[in-house]
C-alpha cells in the first residue's frame, strides 16, 4: 500500500507523487522535522531567521551563537534538500520558506515522529 504523499489541492495534471524514500529521507533528520512541523502551522511564507529560532528553542539552546548555528545549517543543508524534495518552497534571495504540500501531505509523518499537534 502506498501512502498518499500528493497535494490534492493541485490539479491533476500538476501533481507530482513523493516518494517514499524522499519522505524517509526529508524525515531522517530532526530539524527537518522541526522545520515541516513548524511550516506545516504557517498559512504563508516566513522568514528563515524565525525558524532557525524556533528550532534553536525547540533544542533547547536559545543563545544568539546557537540560532546562527542553526540558521547556517538550515541554509546550506536541511532547505535545499527538502526544496529537492518539493515539499518547501525555498526563496535563498527573499530568505523566506514555506510549505509546497498541504499540511495533510505531512501531519501523518509527523505524527509518526512524535510531534502530536501535527
Amino acid at each position: 500500500m502506498m501512502p498518499e504523499t500528493s497535494d490534492p489541492n493541485q490539479p491533476e495534471r500538476e501533481r507530482r507523487e513523493i516518494t517514499p524514500t524522499q519522505l524517509f529521507t526529508a524525515f531522517s533528520h530532526e530539524r527537518r522535522q522541526h522545520t515541516l512541523a513548524y511550516l506545516a502551522q504557517k498559512p504563508a511564507a516566513i522568514p528563515i531567521g524565525d525558524l532557525a529560532e524556533y528550532i534553536a528553542i525547540k533544542e533547547e539552546q536559545p543563545s544568539y551563537e546557537w540560532y546562527e548555528r542553526v540558521l547556517t545549517d538550515l541554509a546550506h543543508s536541511h532547505l535545499p534538500h527538502l526544496r529537492e524534495a518539493e515539499l518547501i518552497h525555498y526563496d535563498g534571495e527573499e530568505e523566506t520558506v514555506e510549505l509546497a504540500v498541504t499540511p495533510s501531505v505531512v501531519a501523518p509523518y509527523l505524527e509518526l515522529a512524535g510531534y502530536a499537534d501535527a
